[in-house]
C-alpha cells in the first residue's frame, strides 16, 4: 500500500466531513444544534466519498489487497533452512509452493 494513496484517501474524507460541518456551524441555529450539524454533515461526507473518492479508495484496497498476499507468498527462514537441510519434505505441516 502506498502511504501516499492512503493520506489522500484520509485527508479527502475529513474535509468531506469537515467543510459541511463548517458551514453548519456558520447558521445560527445549528450552532445551538451541533449534534445535528455532525450528523448532516456526516451524510453529506458519506455521500461525497461514494460518489467522489471511489479511486482513491480502489487504490487504498488494491495495494492492501496486493501487500496481504505479498505476506502470504513469503516463506520464512525456517521453511527455507529445513528444506535445504532435510529435503521438501522436512515441515509437512506448512504447505509447499
Amino acid at each position: 500500500m502506498r502511504t501516499r494513496s492512503a493520506l489522500v484517501y484520509t485527508v479527502l474524507r475529513l474535509l468531506a466531513f469537515f467543510v459541511p460541518f463548517g458551514i453548519f456551524m456558520l447558521f445560527p441555529i445549528m450552532r445551538e444544534y451541533y449534534w445535528l450539524s455532525a450528523i448532516f454533515a456526516a451524510l453529506i461526507g458519506l455521500s461525497l466519498s461514494m460518489i467522489f473518492l471511489r479511486r482513491p479508495l480502489e487504490e487504498v484496497t488494491s495495494g492492501l489487497a496486493e501487500r496481504r498476499t505479498r505476506a502470504k507468498d513469503e516463506r520464512s527462514d525456517e521453511d527455507v533452512e529445513d528444506e535445504v537441510a532435510h529435503g521438501p519434505d522436512a515441515a509437512p505441516d506448512r504447505p509447499q509452493p
